[in-house]
């Protein structure tokens, strides 16, 4: 069995995470969470990079930033997972849905305009599979109509949009280290924040509302409750996971990397003959490697394949199902305009295995069973 994903593990996790047991701190923000801190600022040129147990935190801490509230509305496609819309909707906002562009499968930044109202408070742009969207545009149209940017960067740690890291450019930006992501703590997440002037509100808000951060670093001489906050510092001994792997980025995007330019060099015969479609990269945007997929024709041929891949010991899958089209799209969002690709694109996706150290082997397995689904 070709398994779909297979968590990253570069070898020193266990010697880190015994070293965070043995510095007695495994609470949170001690060396390991630093670290990381340190190396995503430096990577992305961010003010201040913030470990927390999620990406869904991440965002959730984003939206408590920003300041939104009930009635406000908040614009993002609706290709994405859950916590996107989840965030935002538990302080009361309205989720407003635009379509996607069918090329990279982000939202279609030219349908965004439309969709403001007097209401609309900020804008979420999801950078699919590591490849930006069309960022000049979005914070074009932001800063004209007075809107927060909150990048999901979920999957873009490491990717970049015309030479700037994706998650560095909105006003907060949320990357996932879940054991599906290019770097993984198992379930966590980070915060970046764009602008200085943010970074104390947002320290107070991810330690329980209070300024118990300040007091660690000596600023204060006691911490007390600040403001209304919540728990979001995952512990050390995720952050020791994680260090182990960030050490080790380049070594595991290289990694990725080479397995999706194999995946393209093999697969582009089938695309010429029209039988499937390969990804888009455009020429601005530097891809991780996260994700590599392929379009069938309809969702019918999908389904034929996916269950030919699975009989063949291949753990393909599909991925998102559009938010709009399920039973909370109808209490917390609206779709605004037609939904031209939304649903059509994602019912003809199927992602393939990807993972660190797949090996040459295993993609040229891969292929030549997907060539056989036209070769029976």
């Amino acid at each position: 069995m070709i398994n779909f994903n297979e968590p990253p593990c570069v070898g020193t996790e266990e010697k880190y995470i015994a070293q965070a047991i043995k510095n007695k701190k495994i609470c949170g923000d001690g060396e390991f969470t630093g670290k990381c801190n340190a190396w995503i600022e430096a990577k992305t040129g961010t003010a201040k990079a913030l470990l927390t147990t999620s990406c869904t935190h991440a965002t959730e801490l984003a939206a408590l930033l920003s300041d939104i509230m009930p009635g406000d509305e908040v614009i993002m496609p609706s290709y994405t997972f859950v916590s996107t819309a989840d965030a935002f909707a538990l302080r009361g906002a309205k989720i407003v849905f635009v379509d996607i562009r069918p090329d990279t499968m982000n939202i279609d930044e030219t349908l965004i305009e439309d969709a403001i109202t007097a209401k609309t408070r900020a804008i979420v742009p999801v950078h699919y599979a590591g490849v930006a969207c069309e960022m000049d545009t979005i914070l074009e149209i932001a800063k004209r109509h007075h809107l927060l940017v909150i990048e999901d960067a979920a999957q873009g740690i490491m990717s970049t949009y015309k030479g700037r890291a994706l998650g560095s450019i909105g006003d907060y930006g949320c990357y996932s280290f879940h054991e599906t992501k290019n770097f993984s703590m198992g379930e966590g997440g980070a915060l970046l924040i764009r602008d200085a002037k943010n970074v104390e509100r947002a320290e107070i808000i991810r330690e329980k509302g209070t300024n118990r951060t300040k007091f660690f670093r000596g600023e204060i001489d006691k911490y007390t409750w600040v403001e209304a906050g919540s728990s979001y510092l995952p512990s050390e001994l995720n952050a020791a996971y994680l260090w182990a792997q960030l050490e080790q980025a380049q070594q595991i995007i290289d990694d990725r990397l080479h397995t999706w330019n194999l995946y393209y060099e093999l697969l582009e015969p089938l695309a010429k003959k029209g039988y499937i479609e390969l990804p888009i990269v455009p020429k601005e945007c530097v891809h991780n490697g996260h994700m590599f997929y392929i379009k069938m024709k309809n969702l019918q041929e999908r389904t034929q394949m996916l269950d030919w891949l699975k009989g063949n010991g291949i753990g393909a899958v599909f991925h998102y199902v559009p938010l709009h089209t399920a039973p909370a799209g109808n209490a917390y969002s609206v779709f605004h305009g037609e939904d031209r690709y939304t649903t059509k694109e994602s019912e003809r996706l199927i992602r393939l295995p990807l993972y660190y150290g797949m090996g040459a082997e295993v993609i040229h397995q891969i292929c030549e069973c997907l060539s056989n689904y036209w070769n029976r």
